[in-house]
């Protein structure tokens, strides 16, 4: 089932200027504490079709455990592939996509639909999400897991950042334990490591805007 049928059975929504597409298969809830996860990853494939497996893998993960996914609503790339594979086994996909450029609010819905995140291969976009909600993480915004899969070591850069910042006195220990790591889908600790770390704020919508709020002033 291809991206063609994806298309044929999305629902739009408007809200805030932000289309939010939703595609399912068939209804099913899911017995797992979390219900959505949110994936970041490139909208290109890369060079590997390693990249490619991975994300496949995951969105057969996120099937198996019945799990809805939520993304940025691109049909390209690895975005495409996990979103076609999620709807193909039949799960449910939320793709939520920006009508113009604001990236800040987009990215506060995503969350706000998500109950953990996880990152694949990507870009700046990727790297740019991904640090984002582990600082919200650090900064008590919220307390879901956040999740990275380190395709044939494709993270690996970024985790020796992440150690060095630890030693070198700009990141607690503690907090180095917001993101965890793992070469597959099927290896990776679903189940957060940070529990006491950050505050247990519950996600509401208003504390979403107030933080894109006081970052579009501190930007004037």
């Amino acid at each position: 089932m291809g991206e063609k049928n994806i298309e044929e059975k999305v629902m739009i929504m408007k809200h805030n200027n932000i289309k939010y597409s939703s595609s399912s298969s068939s209804s099913s809830s899911s017995s797992s504490r979390f219900k959505r996860v949110c994936v970041f990853c490139g909208s290109s494939t890369g060079n590997k079709t390693s990249y490619r497996d991975a994300a496949l893998q995951l969105g057969q993960e996120l099937v198996s455990r019945r799990l809805d996914l939520v993304y940025g609503g691109a049909s390209i790339g690895l975005m495409g592939l996990i979103s076609q594979e999620v709807h193909r086994g039949g799960g449910h996909v939320l793709g939520i996509i920006p009508k113009s450029l604001m990236c800040k609010e987009r990215k506060a819905e995503m969350a706000r639909h998500s109950d953990c995140f996880i990152a694949l291969p990507g870009g700046y976009g990727t790297l740019e999400e991904l640090l984002e909600v582990i600082t919200w993480a650090q900064l008590g915004i919220h307390d879901k897991p956040v999740g990275l899969i380190n395709v044939d070591g494709y993270y690996n850069d970024l985790l020796t950042f992440l150690d060095k910042a630890v030693e070198d006195g700009f990141i607690m220990s503690c907090q180095r334990n917001i993101i965890v790591s793992a070469p597959t889908p099927k290896e990776l600790d679903y189940v957060p490591m940070h529990d006491g770390v950050v505050a247990k704020v519950k996600w509401e919508a208003e504390q979403v805007e107030l933080h894109i709020a006081l970052q579009t002033e501190i930007a004037r």
